[in-house]
């Protein structure tokens, strides 16, 4: 979010533009992310300042994070964009495919400024996000108080929504039947640990209602088509704020992920991609991105610009941090491909 791309099975293109005034002969930048109201923070907490800072036209493009899209375009010599947002495990799948080149930190930031995992040979960290359980207070009148309540039928029946790929929820239901998060990738490894997730899974199949956007579990809730569903926490906390929803966030067990960047091969503004991994790096303003939607900075030294009233909404805020699981990029680099043909094979059954 190898770890299966954020929303790997819809392909989709959209562009938008961003001009600064009186720029008819700016250099351009072509970023393409994944959209919803993730790419509309992005735009407002970096791309635009950018466009303005550097004169530069600032193209934006949408796809559904998955790595085949950049492959085709390296392989095809046909590579349109410049920088790429793409989940951790991409990264390194990436970089061992050779699509996205290795980064010159000299240009852009000292990688010891990064939090661990962040700053890796072939893309640079820009958020901290975390996979969580959300619910509709007005439907559910037992609050649930972890992630891993979503395998208890029995207290909260109903439809639930989890993401429509392996990564989560294989971890989660490991923690569900009983195994310590410490142990869970080691458990996963094995052949028996993945026989005893999918078993877990078996339990709720008949019940779950799959996502593949950030956009549509917020749209599942608000529909009461399911009870509760996992998230990534800036989609909900982004319906709380701005649509008035009556959800609410379970953090207890969260998974806290990674957002990068990275630059694919045969980029053809490679500097300008590099001034725009600097600028985005630097601690200032790095916070901004919290003030559009609730996701943490890469950056320790950034937290004491994110503003008061953000932190609370961030995963790695300290109440937040009490049960919590890292997802391991490096599992999903090494086990992802064999784990989602593993996965779409127990869904065709």
């Amino acid at each position: 979010m190898t770890r299966v791309c954020r929303t790997a099975f819809i392909a989709l293109a959209t562009t938008a533009i961003i001009s600064p005034l009186g720029s008819a002969n700016a250099e351009e930048l072509t970023v393409m992310a994944t959209g919803g109201a993730w790419q509309a923070a992005l735009r407002q907490a970096w791309f635009e300042p950018f466009a303005k800072k550097a004169n530069v036209k600032l193209n934006e493009q949408e796809y559904t994070g998955e790595l085949g899209k950049i492959k085709a375009m390296v392989e095809t010599g046909n590579v349109p964009i410049d920088l790429v947002t793409v989940e951790t495990s991409t990264v390194l799948q990436g970089c061992d495919a050779g699509v996205l080149i290795r980064l010159d930190y000299s240009k852009i930031a000292e990688r010891s400024k990064f939090l661990p995992g962040t700053a890796l040979d072939c893309g640079v960290g820009i958020d901290v996000y975390g996979d969580v359980l959300a619910y509709d207070t007005t439907v559910l009148k037992e609050a649930p108080t972890s992630v891993l309540d979503i395998f208890d039928i029995k207290r909260f029946p109903g439809k639930r929504a989890m993401r429509k790929a392996p990564a989560q929820n294989l971890e989660w239901a490991l923690m569900a039947d009983g195994v310590p998060a410490a142990d869970v990738y080691k458990v996963l490894a094995s052949p028996e640990g993945v026989d005893r997730a999918f078993k877990k899974l078996d339990s709720i199949k008949k019940d779950i209602v799959w996502w593949e956007a950030g956009a549509q579990p917020p749209q599942l809730l608000a529909s009461k088509e399911v009870v509760m569903t996992t998230a990534w926490n800036g989609r909900i906390q982004n319906a709380i704020d701005q649509d008035k929803r009556p959800f609410a966030l379970v953090w207890n067990n969260q998974i806290v992920e990674y957002d990068m960047i990275a630059i694919p091969k045969g980029a053809k503004n490679l500097d300008l991609a590099y001034k725009y991994l600097a600028y985005a790096a630097e601690p200032e303003v790095s916070a901004q991105l919290g003030r559009f939607i609730p996701y943490g900075p890469v950056r320790a030294d950034a937290t004491p610009f994110v503003p008061k009233e953000v932190l609370p909404k961030l995963p790695t805020a300290p109440d937040h941090m009490k049960a919590y699981l890292v997802s391991d990029a490096e599992f999903w680099g090494d086990q992802g491909e064999d784990l989602v043909k593993r996965f779409n094979a127990w869904l065709a059954q």
